[in-house]
């Protein structure tokens, strides 16, 4: 499953939606996308959302989509 995962991209700053930024991971479910964030980067996970086929082909469309690997 593809999810898309919103983060800030540091603990110490109070999250703002300016700042907000995402990435995609290809994992088992919403607790191993977390885990795979959490375990290598130092990102302040706030949601991660599961894709559906649609969404997931809309996403594909965008030049900055790019599936990351841990």
């Amino acid at each position: 499953m593809i999810f898309k995962v919103y983060y800030q991209p540091t603990k110490t700053q109070n999250p703002k939606r300016e700042t907000t930024q995402s990435l995609y991971i290809d994992a088992a479910d919403q607790p191993a996308a977390r885990l795979a964030v959490e375990s290598n980067t130092d990102y302040n996970v706030e949601l991660i959302e599961q894709l559906s086929e649609k969404a997931l082909a809309y996403e594909q469309q965008s030049p900055n989509f790019k599936l990351t690997e841990f």
